[in-house]
């Protein structure tokens, strides 16, 4: 299994990340869509090639193809759109906000997989990347939608334990 090689790739100062790792992943209580969709997405937002190469296969086997790409195109259409908003909401000028964004986004409307799933894996991107508006706007939705905050918040513990695997595996690598 991918995630053990994954986990005992983490040093041992990182102890806490691989616990936790096995545990938002192994002992998770999504649905395996909603779980495996978040992972992959969140894989691919941590830009680490070792936490991608090591998840993506379990993913991919976890998904049907319809969802394998929606993943997918959660993470790319985010990385676009959290620089934007974050970027558009940072900035002191708020005429910015009200200028179109011109941006295609159509991904978004017609993800290929319940927009439920589509949305909940665009929120943990967003959490990844920083985007406050980001995670505010999917968070909305997914509560019109009745998800619970319990279902919301591990997909956010999703996406914090697999960025500080990425990001303590590439120091990791360039150290030595």
């Amino acid at each position: 299994m991918a995630l053990d090689e994954l986990k005992s790739a983490v040093p041992d100062y990182a102890k806490d990340l691989k616990l936790n790792l096995g545990s938002v992943i192994g002992n998770s209580d999504l649905p395996q869509q909603q779980l495996w969709g978040t992972v992959l997405a969140c894989a691919i937002a941590s830009r680490s090639p070792k936490v991608l190469r090591e998840l993506e296969p379990e993913a991919k086997a976890n998904l049907s193809p319809e969802a394998y790409t929606a993943a997918k195109s959660a993470a790319a259409v985010m990385a676009m759109n959290n620089v934007f908003y974050r970027t558009r909401h940072l900035l002191s000028d708020p005429e910015y906000g009200t200028l179109r964004a011109g941006l295609r986004m159509n991904v978004i409307g017609n993800p290929g997989v319940e927009k439920v799933d589509f949305e909940l894996w665009s929120l943990a991107v967003s959490a990844i990347n920083g985007c406050g508006q980001c995670l505010d706007s999917h968070e909305q939705v997914l509560r019109k939608a009745g998800v619970d905050r319990e279902t919301i918040q591990e997909a956010f513990k999703i996406a914090a334990v697999i960025q500080a695997v990425g990001v303590t595996l590439d120091s990791e690598a360039h150290l030595a």
